[in-house]
């Protein structure tokens, strides 16, 4: 059974919101987490094929310049899916990366075997106190230690892995099981908020 402190957390930085729209991907960051540690790094820009809005540009702080000599968003998901390899997945608002994985995959005609599951639904469940559930406010909220600009995505899936391990520590200590398994993390997930605590009573 897959623990949930063995996986692998990511963050994309896109053109826009919706793949549907014709958005895609210009950046991709990854950690792979093994009981808890962090023990292996991805990212690569990617070139999307066109321009990109000044509005991004400002946003993420990834200039046209910066990915005019980027390798393709296809050479670069062809990478991603060797070193995702059968993990499972972790995002901060998930909906969104999720969406992403999959249109970038589809294009290459690739896809993952893994659960995805969404560390900002995870956080409105266990931390139900927290003022706003933004990364960088919940990080605050919880004082973790950050040094670095958020909306880049390797930063944002460093800082993602310190929110999930804060998020599986709390687990832990209301349940009082040794490691939390990824089956209690979807079940979580899935549990509307005024029930959780009798979940983990019943743990």
């Amino acid at each position: 059974m897959s623990n949930a402190n063995s996986l692998v957390i990511l963050d994309f930085e896109t053109t826009g919101l919706s793949p549907n729209q014709g958005d895609r991907a210009i950046e991709i960051g990854a950690v792979r987490l093994i009981n808890g540690e962090v023990t292996e790094e991805f990212q690569q820009l990617m070139n999307p094929g066109r321009r990109v809005s000044s509005f991004i540009e400002e946003y993420t702080g990834i200039s046209n310049h910066m990915l005019k000599d980027a390798a393709p968003c296809s050479q670069v998901m062809s990478d991603f899916v060797d070193f995702i390899g059968d993990d499972n997945l972790v995002a901060h608002n998930a909906s969104f990366d999720r969406r992403f994985l999959e249109a970038e995959l589809t294009q290459i005609s690739a896809d993952y075997s893994g659960q995805f599951s969404c560390s900002l639904l995870l956080a409105r469940r266990v931390f139900q106190d927290a003022p706003s559930y933004s990364l960088g406010k919940l990080i605050r909220y919880l004082g973790i230690k950050t040094s670095g600009e958020f909306h880049r995505a390797l930063f944002d899936a460093q800082v993602t892995a310190k929110l999930w391990l804060a998020l599986l520590e709390e687990i832990q200590q209301k349940t009082q099981l040794d490691s939390v398994p990824f089956v209690l993390i979807e079940k979580i997930v899935k549990t509307p908020k005024k029930s959780v605590s009798a979940l983990f009573a019943r743990y």
